[in-house]
């Protein structure tokens, strides 16, 4: 969407929302419509030359700068023909209502009562106009009840957490302080993201691998710089010094798709499906590869594809010699 087609859809919000708060800090307005307080004085600057088609001077929407200049206040008048707020389309609604499932199968306890009055009030103001919502089925897979209610009572009290977690590239358990930025939910699974002493960055942590967790009482800190990040396209990103590797699985091991993050490159000349995988840990490759029983082949780099290649000659020798 165009910037002009963005101020447009604010405004049309906007209006409705000045109307029923006289006075509200042009402050709390930004916040509320998530833009800076600029960008709010120059929505006001245009919504003060709007009115009905042929309205002149004194017609149009009245909008109080001298109260905006000077004590950083909106007041708005001349407004009633936009006295309603847009209404959601069935497609809006839909999205909205099935987000907000989402959200209830992963809350925490106190966050229900919350979003079952909200779902209730979406769906009684739809009208049915989200016809089909129900055809959308919400898969997702409940990580240990305990671990998910003490994430969530971290966030909510803004204190540390000490984690116990199982790093299943390495075949690793590790012990690491984390400060709870935000759970979120990502392809069917609950994640808690935080900043990881022990990486010293933020990661992702999925609570059906968190053995344990304890809610420290020391309260979270602020990291600079830090940015939220869309999870919607993709959720993970490789970190600088990670591997990337070309592998080749038979027919019987497509199933690894399902299971490792990958780029689909085609099929070899034997019909051996081909992706490239990304790993901070070569030797959790190997072992991967080694236990496929010739159903995965390494392709790139020829490095490791000769090291596995070398530990298969030497395990089957020494399966001979037994």
């Amino acid at each position: 969407m165009s910037p002009s087609a963005k101020q447009i859809e604010r405004m049309l919000a906007l209006v409705p929302f000045l109307r029923t708060n006289d006075g509200v800090p042009v402050a709390e307005v930004a916040d509320l419509f998530g833009v800076p307080k600029a960008q709010i004085v120059k929505d006001l600057n245009v919504l003060w030359f709007c009115g009905l088609p042929e309205a002149v001077t004194g017609e149009m929407i009245d909008i109080d700068m001298d109260a905006l200049t000077a004590d950083g206040v909106v007041y708005i008048d001349n407004a009633d023909f936009l006295g309603r707020p847009l209404r959601l389309n069935g497609y809006e609604a839909a999205s909205l209502i099935t987000a907000l499932r989402a959200l209830r199968e992963t809350a925490g306890g106190q966050d229900q009562p919350a979003i079952e009055s909200a779902l209730a009030k979406l769906q009684a103001a739809t009208g049915g106009s989200e016809r089909g919502v129900d055809a959308a089925e919400i898969l997702v897979d409940e990580p240990a009840s305990a671990v998910h209610e003490r994430a969530a009572d971290a966030l909510a009290r803004g204190r540390r957490v000490h984690l116990t977690y199982r790093v299943e590239s390495r075949d690793e358990r590790t012990e690491r302080d984390v400060d709870p930025l935000r759970l979120i939910t990502a392809e069917g699974r609950l994640y808690l993201e935080g900043w990881c002493y022990r990486a010293d960055a933020v990661r992702l942590f999925r609570l059906d691998r968190v053995e344990g967790i304890e809610v420290l009482e020391t309260p979270v800190a602020e990291h600079e710089g830090v940015e939220r990040r869309d999870y919607t396209t993709h959720l993970f990103e490789p970190h600088e010094g990670d591997a990337e590797a070309v592998i080749a699985l038979h027919p019987n091991a497509l199933w690894v798709r399902e299971y490792v993050d990958h780029t689909e490159l085609g099929t070899d000349d034997h019909g051996w499906v081909l992706i490239k995988v990304v790993t901070g840990d070569e030797a959790w490759l190997k072992r991967f590869v080694l236990r496929a029983a010739g159903n995965i082949r390494v392709v790139e780099p020829r490095r490791l594809a000769e090291q596995v290649a070398s530990e298969t000659r030497a395990s089957l020798a020494a399966y001979d010699e037994s």
